[in-house]
């Protein structure tokens, strides 16, 4: 199952609405200049802009970084592993509207297998294999933190408390990066837990409708009969079945195409982007503070992941 079959179905679950990037945060000021020469940019960046996607990646490759030097301080050793690159972060959401993206990536088919790759080949996890199991556990303590010891517990939006270990090298490198871990785990989980409380009402409005009936309609003309695109995701596994590697990133290629182009000529990313700011603002005025503070905290982290390493987005 591909990228945007595994988000479409956490969609389907959660009624999320999110257009560009995973959660509730977007990639939407990607082409921002994030400043030239030693300056990082963020002494010009507007109140509420959001980091960069590169921005992102930087910060957690500055995460991986400070967690390699906790493990070694606490005896073990930690591989960084490549950070997954802009256009491997695409590919997101209810609905594909960049065409280029599309043409070239399908659904992400292609960059999931490679992933996954990765994943398997983790030297993390063949270092882990080799040590004896109280070692193993030690080590599992020390990068995440023993369930059993002091956590930090969030309330989220929606209802339900979430929990996290207090110490471990992962706490302790978003301490270094954020300033404050116990505040930058409560105000993050709020921020990513926000559009259950608004999508409902987003998907039954009138605007939206009509965007999605426009889209539907023009993906019928195409040849590709879908209500929505979910729908579209919810098939792309079985569509591919038994096909050949370069078969199934055709059959992809094919209606992701047709979705991006149908969601720009509908509308529909556009009018869901637009309802989506107007429905968040109106009705989750209550956790405001929070959400400043996360996109706050978010972007002073950048500096210090642009010294911890000696690079720039």
């Amino acid at each position: 199952m591909g990228r945007a079959l595994t988000f479409a179905a956490a969609c389907l679950t959660t009624v999320i609405v999110t257009f560009a990037a995973t959660g509730c945060t977007t990639g939407a000021d990607a082409d921002t200049d994030a400043g030239t020469g030693t300056g990082t940019g963020t002494e010009s960046r507007s109140p509420g802009q959001e980091l960069t996607d590169a921005e992102q990646i930087l910060v957690r490759h500055a995460e991986e970084l400070l967690v390699k030097k906790c493990m070694a301080r606490k005896g073990f050793s930690y591989w960084v592993g490549p950070m997954a690159s802009v256009d491997e972060r695409g590919g997101y959401g209810y609905v594909l509207d960049d065409l280029g993206w599309a043409k070239k990536y399908g659904y992400g088919g292609r960059l999931e297998k490679k992933a996954a790759k990765a994943r398997l080949n983790d030297p993390n996890l063949a270092y882990l294999e080799k040590l004896s199991p109280a070692e193993a556990a030690r080590y599992e303590n020390a990068l995440a933190g023993d369930e059993s010891g002091p956590t930090l517990s969030a309330e989220l939006p929606g209802g339900g408390t979430v929990r996290t270990p207090r110490d471990s090298c992962r706490a302790d490198a978003k301490d270094q990066l954020y300033g404050d871990f116990e505040t930058w785990f409560r105000v993050k989980k709020t921020a990513e837990n926000l559009t259950p409380l608004f999508v409902p009402d987003l998907l039954r409005d009138k605007r939206f409708k009509k965007a999605l009936k426009a889209w539907a309609s023009c993906m019928r003309e195409a040849g590709h009969p879908y209500a929505d695109p979910p729908g579209v995701r919810a098939e792309l596994e079985e569509l591919t079945e038994g096909l050949s590697s370069g078969e199934a990133h055709a059959t992809e290629v094919e209606l992701a195409t047709a979705e991006a182009t149908c969601a720009t000529k509908s509308s529909l990313a556009a009018t869901a982007r637009t309802l989506e700011r107007e429905y968040r603002d109106k009705g989750l005025r209550q956790y405001g503070d929070e959400f400043a503070a996360y996109q706050r905290m978010e972007v002073a982290a950048l500096p210090r992941a642009e010294d911890i390493t000696g690079s720039h987005a």
